[in-house]
């Protein structure tokens, strides 16, 4: 003896069913969000590449024209307030371009040598020379 009548008993089924199908389309909606945000990005990322080339063969030899344009495209893709693009000199770090870096940042960056930490007890990924400065 069963405390549900029959009716019950299905519609109860019925509910069940509709929430299954409710969850698996949302893990689908989520997937199809998830795949549009990497295609947007990889749209993105082309562009950006694009872009770049673009920049170098319009302007052979001429290298802070390609800087500035992988500065802009990296900032855009970033979503980041400014930038700084360095270059290693074979001793450190020195600007190649900045882009919208606040004042005394942009001063310091194209100042100081920024050298490569190599002990393994630094705490960061680089360091400042002081004793290696350089004309802006």
């Amino acid at each position: 003896m069963c405390p549900f009548e029959d009716k019950h008993i299905a519609l109860l089924k019925t509910f069940a069913d509709q929430a299954a199908i409710a969850i698996e389309n949302a893990r689908l909606l989520n997937e199809l969000r998830q795949r549009t945000e990497d295609l947007r990005e990889s749209l993105e990322q082309q562009t950006a590449t694009s872009d770049v080339l673009q920049v170098i063969s319009s302007s052979p030899g001429d290298l802070q024209p390609v800087f500035k344009s992988m500065l802009n495209n990296a900032l855009r893709i970033c979503e980041a307030k400014f930038g700084q693009l360095l270059l290693f000199d074979g001793k450190g770090f020195v600007a190649a371009e900045l882009l919208n870096s606040p004042a005394s940042m942009a001063s310091c960056t194209r100042t100081v040598r920024w050298s490569p930490a190599l002990t393994p007890d630094s705490a960061g990924l680089s360091r400042v020379n002081k004793s290696s400065t350089f004309p802006t």
